[in-house]
């Protein structure tokens, strides 16, 4: 609950009005390399991503179930595919003074979340489920 109580506020970030441009892929690995990102979307917490040396990625939709992935660029996009799905997740990332603006590439009507910092909070990942 604690995490919450600082989440929520970093969640409400409104648009930003001076984004800078969309990052290149080694902006993107340079900003997120070692951090622990939590996105908000809508007003709610929506999920935390860790990012690790060698383009390698852990996503949780904040339930404890985490997955494991990498990340490339293509054509400009930072696209993800995860160990529980190999079809790729493009983004364009552009940062502004909150963060991280993400916005998803794979649909006509690109949705936007935002990165709500790194907040120092560890993520928190369940072992594999065990028994009958």
């Amino acid at each position: 609950m604690m995490l919450l109580q600082h989440l929520i506020p970093l969640c409400l970030l409104a648009a930003p009005a001076l984004a800078q441009g969309t990052m290149s892929a080694d902006e993107f690995d340079s900003y997120t390399r070692g951090k622990t990102l939590y996105y908000g979307f809508e007003g709610e917490a929506y999920g935390v991503e860790r990012y690790l040396d060698g383009r390698r990625v852990i996503w949780s939709f904040l339930d404890g179930k985490c997955k494991e992935g990498v990340w490339y660029e293509d054509a400009g996009h930072i696209c993800f595919v995860y160990e529980d799905r190999l079809d790729p997740q493009c983004w364009t990332f552009s940062q502004d003074g909150g963060g991280l603006i993400a916005r998803f590439e794979n649909t006509p009507e690109a949705t936007e979340i935002y990165d709500a910092q790194d907040i120092g909070d560890a993520m928190l990942c369940y072992g594999p489920d065990v028994g009958v």
